[in-house]
């Protein structure tokens, strides 16, 4: 049995369309063929989401992810497991079509040594991360990294901050610019002590560094409690996005959760003409394989827009 089939098969009662009671196996899941049609937009879920359809093993969630007609992947905690694994995560990418989407660049800049405080010993911390980066994106076929530059340094003017965030993160792009890589900022809407909070001032940041190397990640919950107007401010700031992220607010769930209209902030992007990948930063708000179940369902209705 084809591997795709097989795992139809095993997690069939999470998947199967309801009212198919007294149907086998096979037929029903011959049943959901449609749910690897493709979507518009390159929604990419991350490891977790359908371990309970499919097991743990991170292999099997991303060969779920196809069948479902994702064609992308992210994983925050890349940088932190086993070069066999990445190399694993990478060939099963390529064989998928799929695309690999943003993991984290450890130690790029977090409350303990922030980039706003200009001190040599956080910028090289920054920038050996941006070195093993490289290899980690090499291994998987990564394009883009999240960057997040640490808190405020309260005893400096904003401005000194703002310069030197600058240049350390002129220096990181320094390092990814040769081999294609990009590092997106994320404004984080967690705790006030961050220092990117908003979609302008990062676009102000993205603007001063000046290299292809360094863009926003605009991730729509986190920027709905901070800003809102959604719309117009990824409009404001579009040419320095280089990659979203998605969940619905409140609760940081899948869209149709909470208050965001995600059909409508999908066609605009779609309309837009964004071809990068939407990632899946969020939680279920479902249990077990009902939940995951409805996830797709979700992610089917949001992307049900007219072209």
């Amino acid at each position: 049995m084809e591997r795709r089939n097989f795992l139809r098969s095993a997690a069939i009662s999470g998947l199967a369309i309801t009212g198919m009671a007294g149907i086998n196996s096979v037929s029903a899941a011959e049943s959901v063929v449609s749910n690897e049609a493709k979507f518009k937009l390159k929604y990419g879920p991350h490891l977790g989401m359908f371990k309970n359809s499919v097991g743990d093993d991170p292999i099997d969630q991303i060969k779920f992810m196809a069948d479902q007609g994702f064609t992308a992947f992210e994983d925050n905690g890349m940088m932190g497991r086993d070069i066999a694994l990445q190399e694993k995560i990478g060939k099963t990418l390529s064989d998928l079509n799929m695309t690999m989407g943003v993991f984290v660049i450890e130690k790029g800049g977090n409350m303990a040594n922030t980039l706003a405080a200009g001190k040599q010993e956080y910028i090289d911390i920054f920038l050996d991360g941006c070195r093993r980066a490289v290899d980690v994106a090499k291994r998987v076929n990564a394009k883009w990294m999240t960057v997040v530059p640490g808190g405020f340094e309260r005893k400096l003017p904003i401005g000194i901050q703002d310069g030197n965030v600058i240049d350390a993160l002129r220096r990181g792009a320094e390092i990814l610019e040769p081999h294609g890589l990009v590092m997106v900022l994320e404004p984080l809407s967690d705790s006030p002590d961050l220092y990117l909070r908003t979609s302008e001032q990062t676009y102000m940041i993205c603007k001063g560094v000046n290299s292809p190397s360094c863009k926003i990640l605009y991730d729509i919950y986190h920027m709905q409690k901070n800003e809102g107007n959604i719309i117009t401010n990824m409009d404001l700031t579009w040419s320095e996005i280089g990659y979203i992220q998605i969940g619905d607010n409140p609760g940081r769930k899948e869209p149709t959760t909470g208050e965001i209209n995600y059909k409508n902030v999908f066609k605009h992007i779609y309309d837009r003409g964004f071809t990068g990948i939407l990632g899946m930063e969020h939680g279920i708000s479902g249990e077990r394989i009902e939940g995951e179940k409805r996830l797709v369902q979700a992610y089917r209705e949001v992307d049900s827009f007219e072209l």
